[in-house]
């Protein structure tokens, strides 16, 4: 493992004077952001991890529960305007209080979390978050610092080719995925509030209610207790993102009502 990084660091800086940087903009947001990545490897990388979680995962069988997470999908997805993705859904079965979009449009929602999200409009908010973090691109400004400070490009190839695990897992977690199991890693605090904001602007426009998605964070720090789960370890405290969200309601309130509105949906 040393050796890979050495020998990708070298690579790297000999090679860094022909890197072409792409400046990507958000169109959500304006902001732009520096990545190393094309989204084809973000997206292949994307694949690859998703392959690997539902081999190790339990899916439910819930017949209901599915309908609803790939309804909701349906409409955040399309509500979020990226055709090139090769979008699926997948429903876990895990007590977990967690969801994730990775690169290329791979969700998944763990059962534990859907007594936080409560209703299909709470559905809506957390995937619109994750499906953020995903058009965003956040995923691929990590493996970008991962790539410039530790790998060097000469590593990418390697990685995507599967020729070594432990260097694949180091971008798996750039990924925001742990090694073993779908457990997101932390983001920055500013991509967790950039996906907050684009996420209600995303269920806003799929026409549900984004009043929702305040009250999903009053219920989770209701059950964080002392010390905040792993989701939300290094996370904007609940609280925070609860007035957040409150306060970005004029914004987005114009999109829901001139949406097909779906309202909060059936409860559970």
């Amino acid at each position: 493992m040393k050796k890979l990084f050495w020998a990708a660091s070298a690579a790297f800086l000999i090679g860094i004077a022909p890197i072409v940087v792409s400046c990507v903009t958000n169109p959500e947001t304006g902001k732009t952001s520096f990545i190393l990545t094309s989204e084809a490897e973000e997206a292949q990388l994307g694949q690859q991890a998703y392959t690997e979680i539902l081999q190790k995962e339990r899916l439910s069988n819930d017949t209901r529960m599915n309908s609803m997470i790939q309804r909701v999908g349906r409409r955040i997805s399309a509500a979020a305007n990226k055709p090139n993705f090769q979008w699926e859904f997948r429903l876990i079965e895990s007590k977990q209080k967690n969801a994730f979009c990775l690169p290329g449009g791979k969700v998944a929602f763990y059962t534990g979390i859907l007594p936080v999200a409560a209703n299909e409009a709470g559905v809506a908010a957390i995937m619109g978050h994750e499906v953020a973090h995903a058009t965003a691109r956040h995923g691929g400004q990590r493996i970008s610092v991962a790539l410039g400070t530790q790998l060097g490009l000469a590593g990418l190839s390697a990685i995507l080719g599967g020729k070594d695990t432990e260097s694949k897992n180091l971008l798996m977690a750039a990924l925001g995925l742990g090694t073993q199991v779908g457990v997101a890693l932390p983001f920055s605090r500013n991509n967790e509030s950039e996906a907050d904001d684009i996420g209600l602007t995303y269920m806003a426009r799929a026409g549900y209610d984004p009043r929702e998605a305040p009250k999903i964070w009053e219920r989770m720090a209701k059950g964080e207790g002392g010390a905040p789960p792993q989701f939300l370890s290094t996370h904007p405290a609940s609280s925070q993102r609860q007035a957040a969200l409150t306060a970005q309601q004029p914004r987005v309130a114009p999109l829901y009502e001139a949406s097909a509105k779906y309202g909060i949906g059936e409860s559970w």
